[in-house]
């Protein structure tokens, strides 16, 4: 099964020696301000139920604060374009970006950094979902996805990375384009809502990423007499944090670091840590760089989805 594009060993340790040297070159906003006096504000793709968001956003800009010595916000947003917007405004000087959404907000913003992400992130899967009535048996090999021709078929967010942008390429893959579909596909706007209406028998079938749905499937959120899952993608890089350059900038480099130590020091035998870690679905944050996410940006453009 194909394996995309995954960082090399000198991407690696060029972001390492980046992120833990400090940074020149890009624009650094005003390096006399101290951290200590001037708050982040951070925000996120709007990709699960809005009551969960808050509740891990809430309790991660507690930590945050606590480990940078700075007041951290968290500013929920509506879609997700208007996280890229309010991160190219500046009003969000740091987004939990899916693949796409990441590329996009960076094109925009001379100088913005993905700097971490979560170890599964590296190898981060989507999940074709059916009816069971749907006539759609399970398969192994993305060419089974021509299954999907001549079905109500619905995506997650038009700007998702496991919701449409790598399911559409494999479906493209397979031979599948928008338009074999039965009618216009749907655009549910989360995965939660994906898994919803398939089981609910809206649509026949739908791709959302694989974290939602073993999460789900495994609180027993899923009515598994109704819906399967019928096809695992191949993998590629997904969620990851992007930083606005005045971020880099502040003390020399040295805010930087502490966000990472903050995040890539999570140790869940604490009880605050051990909640974030478990509330992003993650065993343990990495650094990533933008170098990973080329292949993304290649699929965007080839898709339309960037310009």
């Amino acid at each position: 099964m194909m394996k995309l594009a995954r960082l090399s060993v000198l991407g690696v340790i060029t972001s390492l020696s980046v992120l833990v040297g400090g940074c020149a070159g890009s624009p650094a906003g005003d390096e006399g301000t101290s951290a200590a006096e001037e708050g982040i504000t951070i925000g996120a793709i709007p990709d699960q139920d809005p009551e969960q968001l808050q509740r891990l956003y809430g309790t991660l800009a507690g930590y945050l604060s606590d480990e940078l010595g700075v007041p951290v916000d968290y500013e929920p947003v509506t879609d997700y374009n208007a996280a890229v917007n309010l991160f190219r405004s500046g009003d969000l000087n740091m987004v939990w970006f899916g693949g796409l959404t990441g590329v996009q907000a960076r094109l925009q913003v001379d100088g913005a950094e993905a700097v971490l992400q979560r170890g599964i992130d590296e190898e981060f899967r989507s999940v074709f979902i059916a009816h069971r009535d749907s006539g759609i048996e399970p398969f192994e090999a993305i060419e089974g996805l021509s299954a999907m021709a001549g079905k109500r078929f619905t995506f997650g967010s038009e700007s998702s990375t496991s919701g449409r942008l790598m399911p559409q390429y494999f479906l493209g893959d397979a031979g599948v384009t928008p338009d074999d579909f039965q009618g216009q596909p749907g655009f549910s706007g989360s995965h939660h809502a994906t898994i919803e209406l398939v089981e609910a028998g809206t649509f026949e079938a739908g791709v959302l990423n694989e974290q939602v749905w073993e999460a789900r499937a495994q609180a027993g959120e899923v009515d598994t007499d109704a819906v399967e899952v019928v096809f695992r993608t191949p993998t590629y890089h997904d969620y990851h944090w992007v930083v606005r350059p005045e971020l880099r900038g502040r003390e020399g480099g040295d805010f930087l670091k502490q966000i990472v130590r903050a995040f890539t020091g999570l140790d869940a035998s604490n009880q605050t840590e051990a909640q974030i870690l478990e509330l992003f679905g993650a065993e343990e944050f990495i650094v990533t760089s933008n170098h990973n996410y080329a292949e993304i940006e290649r699929i965007g453009r080839e898709t339309g989805l960037i310009n």
